[in-house]
């Protein structure tokens, strides 16, 4: 009876080990799947910034867009602007919609750079404000082309028409793990083409002022 006794009590024992050890196998488990799909769509601060900065340069675009359909004195300044106005009002609803689908902070307004930019733009007028206008616009292009370059893949960068977005411009995204960032980067590629065709004008337009001024001088 001791025996039969002891033996039953044994057989427990293994029993509530094995349990044990199943239930912790499977805590193990969960948590790996946990966090594979957590790492899939955090958010890295990289992309944290490139959201951030490409929020405040299109927002800046736009604004000062308007300002050079109102202010500038150029039919090419002022068509640029308005371009400026459609195309980036496009971009960043894109890019609002994958920052609200991740939930990524977006910054409203625009930041201190671009408001003493907007601030110095305010005061001027016709010739001068194209001229400043124009150089802006070179130099931010510029910004946003190396930000936007740094996520994409591109086999071809001779396929930017100038003045124009081409229709294939063997632009691909930057491979990626992790959702966010894949995201982003195929925003990018989209964007860089229209970017770069902004680029194009805005230095043609940025030579045919200087012309005109050079023009104006000799004449003088």
């Amino acid at each position: 009876m001791k025996l039969t006794g002891l033996l039953s009590l044994a057989c427990a024992a293994m029993l509530t080990v094995a349990c044990s050890s199943n239930g912790r196998s499977d805590a193990r488990d969960d948590s790996v799947v946990g966090t594979t799909g957590e790492a899939e769509h955090s958010l890295s601060a990289g992309d944290r910034t490139f959201v951030e900065d490409l929020t405040y340069s299109g927002a800046a675009e736009i604004e000062l867009g308007r300002m050079a359909t109102e202010r500038g004195a150029s039919a090419d300044v002022k068509r640029f602007g308005q371009m400026m106005v459609d195309d980036h009002s496009k971009a960043g609803k894109e890019l609002k919609d994958i920052a609200m689908q991740y939930r990524i902070p977006q910054p409203a307004g625009l930041d201190e750079k671009h408001r003493e930019l907007m601030d110095k733009l305010a005061k001027l007028r016709g010739a001068e404000f194209d001229k400043q206008y124009i150089d802006a616009m070179v130099q931010g292009h510029e910004d946003v082309v190396d930000k936007l370059e740094s996520r994409v893949d591109e086999r071809d960068r001779s396929a930017v028409a100038t003045g124009q977005a081409p229709k294939d411009t063997n632009v691909k995204p930057e491979p990626a793990d992790n959702h966010i960032e894949g995201s982003l980067n195929t925003w990018a590629a989209g964007a860089l083409p229209v970017v770069k065709a902004h680029l194009d004008r805005a230095k043609s337009i940025q030579d045919s002022l200087k012309d005109r001024a050079r023009n104006t001088t000799a004449r003088k």
